[in-house]
């Protein structure tokens, strides 16, 4: 039996996209659906039971935190990431490889877009091109790097990457693949795609469990053919669904996104990773995205930016401190049923921690029931009247 079913059960006419059922060993997940992340095994200000009383019913932790602290063994022992955390649902770990390269990328933790310069080499060669090139070092069996939390030095492989995540126990675990800045070369770019490739061959060869479900990375950057060769090689592989990870330039994106999902096989599920915009979840599910992970909602919420139907909004501007009424009124989670927006201004403007775990209850409820909302939209072929909608009523206050 495999470790995991994918059904569809409705296309959306004139698209890629459709809504189907994930079912893992530890329950279903109706798709297209938004996947939560918890990163050290938690939703940031957020209780196991709250997230799933937001409508979420799949998490995503990561692997190289998870790695660090408590470490792997450590979940293994009791019993595996959902029972560890507490969660009643399925769950999923990515590979490591985007904290891993980042530490390359990266200075002072602003990602990278912000550092890498034009021409940069993607296996880090050229440290001297980055200063912070030096935390990781890349070579055809893997990376080694040192931990952000003491400086101690450590190893990735892909069997390496596969075995923390076999001990972590997700029910879904992704390829380890290799990061780039989305300012590198087209030549490094190839270098990298190829050793992505050769690298999925390894992890498909390290898995051992049965239960868990392994998914390979399509990578391949800006450039339209790359992401069709890697679509196409991945594809021919024998994981159990897809992610598409990577960097994008904003109008590259739903082009190359109906390119790879157009050869990627229509019955295995996709994941595009890192994606939580509320535009690029229209676009995605339209070209055949099932599932979605992005900390954006709980980011927002810890900087006092609240979702709604009508875009962003702030809660500490100034004329929020005397509404008493609901945050929103067609909002049905606990924060907006039960405080109202005065309250959460204040709670902002003491800089008490509740007014954060108000705000990411509500941002993740909304983030799960837009998707919810726009899968019972392809269900009863309403999507592009949705979406037109939506987005318009969204734009008029985007933050």
């Amino acid at each position: 039996m495999p470790a995991i079913e994918f059904k569809i059960e409705k296309k959306l006419k004139g698209a890629l996209g459709r809504a189907g059922v994930l079912t893992t060993p530890h329950g279903a997940v109706e798709t297209p659906a938004f996947v939560p992340v918890g990163t050290q095994a938690t939703v940031k200000a957020v209780s196991p039971e709250e997230l799933w009383e937001s409508g979420a019913k799949i998490v995503l932790a990561n692997t190289y935190h998870l790695y660090l602290q408590p470490g792997d063994a450590t979940v293994a022992k009791a019993g595996g990431l959902a029972k560890f955390m507490h969660f009643d649902g399925p769950t999923m770990t990515d590979s490591g490889g985007f904290q891993v390269f980042s530490l390359g990328f990266s200075e002072k933790g602003r990602g990278v877009t912000k550092v890498l310069k034009e021409g940069a080499s993607a296996d880090n060669n050229d440290a001297e091109e980055n200063a912070h090139a030096r935390l990781v070092r890349v070579d055809e069996d893997g990376a080694t790097f040192r931990s952000h939390r003491d400086g101690s030095e450590h190893r990735f492989t892909p069997a390496r990457s596969i075995a923390i995540q076999e001990n972590i126990g997700a029910d879904i675990i992704f390829a380890f693949d290799e990061c780039t800045s989305p300012f590198i070369t087209r030549e490094a770019m190839e270098q990298s795609l190829a050793r992505t490739h050769r690298w999925a061959r390894r992890s498909l060869e390290a898995k051992t469990r049965a239960d868990q479900a392994l998914f390979g990375i399509v990578q391949g950057g800006r450039y339209p053919d790359l992401r069709e060769a890697s679509a196409r090689y991945i594809a021919s592989l024998d994981f159990e669904g897809f992610g598409i990870g990577g960097s994008f330039d904003k109008d590259d994106m739903t082009n190359i996104l109906a390119l790879v999902n157009g050869i990627l096989p229509e019955e295995k599920p996709r994941h595009m990773l890192g994606i939580g915009e509320v535009g690029d979840i229209f676009e995605g599910i339209e070209r055949g995205v099932d599932l979605f992970d992005c900390v954006l909602p709980t980011r927002l919420a810890r900087n006092g930016t609240l979702l709604s139907s009508a875009g962003r909004f702030d809660i500490m501007k100034v004329e929020n401190k005397t509404k008493f009424e609901p945050m929103m009124e067609e909002c049905a989670c606990y924060a907006c049923a039960n405080y109202t927006t005065a309250y959460l201004h204040h709670l902002f403007k003491a800089n008490e921690i509740l007014g954060h775990r108000l705000a990411s209850i509500h941002n993740l409820h909304f983030m799960v029931h837009l998707v919810k909302n726009i899968r019972q939209s392809i269900m009863d072929g309403s999507f592009f009247e949705y979406k037109k909608e939506f987005l318009a009523s969204y734009a008029k206050n985007r933050a």
